[in-house]
């Protein structure tokens, strides 16, 4: 009986080549690839969902692409195994990404789960302790396989059962990719992307856009989270932010994200980005928001701005002093 596999594939080197190994033995796979708002791709056809895409078409394999949810979020803010540097919960989010796989191993027919995971490649998520449990939290105690490093693992039910041959898989360890460069011209692995990018929660830079989300948030949604890669970000009220793009792509992609009640403003005399104000907007609110926002602009310091304000279609007009130094502008920097 031929048996399956379902993989997490990202679409990087290790778990292209998890895939590889399982398709050498004969292994039937389907691949299930995660995108989140924290990942640092960018661009509509850039980044992992479309390596990912890209592998699994060459080698012939389907791929169900499932997007991290606000439950998500929810592992983000409060992650039962700690942060790392920044504010990544690495062995949290493996068993979330797991345990999501488990949940669909019926549908999907698969009898076991394979990962890229090099055995300690990644200080935290993949040590010899953490591994373990992650594995058993995950509920695929026996049931997921690591084919780059499980030579240094006890042996799981596939391959006791012999679904797979061990002797074909590899005993990987460390942070070094030599292996699996070598491994990849083995087996014709070509066009594999560098072992570059990531995860923006590991950055300390990026941290303080996190947390302020959260910190000012009645109700967790994932465009707060996606928009904190682009535009500037200013916190002007407790349930208030400004987003002010920084170039015309930017002012774009801010159009079509403001939401019923929120108001997008603009500079009325010259060249002006374009400000979206995200929450409560009142007057008060309003008027700090486009102080904020004539700093970006070519208006004259101490002159009174014409601010056009668009809220659900309906437009006025704002007449504000342009007299924010650079030190007032900086106070509501996130």
């Amino acid at each position: 009986m031929k048996r399956k596999a379902l993989a997490l594939l990202s679409g990087g080197l290790d778990s292209t080549l998890a895939v590889k190994v399982m398709l050498e033995q004969g292994i039937e796979v389907e691949a299930l690839n995660f995108t989140s708002p924290f990942c640092t791709c960018t661009g509509k056809n850039a980044g992992c969902k479309s390596e990912a895409i890209r592998v699994a078409e060459e080698f012939g394999i389907p791929i169900k692409v499932m997007h991290k949810g606000v439950d998500y979020l929810e592992v983000v803010r409060a992650p039962r195994h700690g942060y790392g540097k920044g504010m990544n919960p690495c062995v949290d989010c493996r068993i979330f990404l797991l345990r999501k796989a488990k949940e669909y191993m019926a549908e999907s027919g698969a009898d076991f789960v394979i990962t890229g995971e090099v055995l300690g490649q990644r200080p935290m998520s993949q040590r010899r302790d953490t591994l373990r449990v992650i594995e058993r939290e995950s509920g695929l105690e026996g049931l997921l396989l690591r084919p780059l490093s499980a030579k240094h693992f006890e042996p799981t039910r596939p391959e006791r059962e012999g679904w797979v041959d061990r002797e074909k898989l590899l005993a990987i360890q460390g942070r070094s990719r030599k292996e699996q460069m070598q491994l990849a011209e083995d087996l014709d692995v070509k066009n594999y992307p560098c072992p570059a990018g990531g995860c923006l929660l590991t950055e300390v830079s990026f941290v303080s856009k996190v947390r302020d989300v959260f910190d000012h948030s009645d109700q967790l949604n994932l465009r707060d989270f996606r928009l904190l890669k682009v535009a500037r970000h200013f916190r002007v009220g407790p349930r208030t932010k400004v987003l002010i793009g920084r170039n015309e792509a930017e002012n774009e992609l801010l159009s079509h994200h403001v939401q019923p009640g929120e108001a997008a403003i603009r500079w009325l005399d010259g060249s002006s980005p374009l400000g979206v104000l995200m929450g409560t907007v009142d007057d008060v609110l309003l008027e700090t928001a486009a102080k904020v926002l004539l700093r970006y602009t070519k208006a004259e310091p101490g002159s009174d701005c014409r601010i056009k304000v668009t809220v659900d279609g309906s437009e006025q007009m704002l007449t504000v002093s342009h007299t924010f130094s650079e030190t007032c502008i900086e106070q509501y920097r996130v």
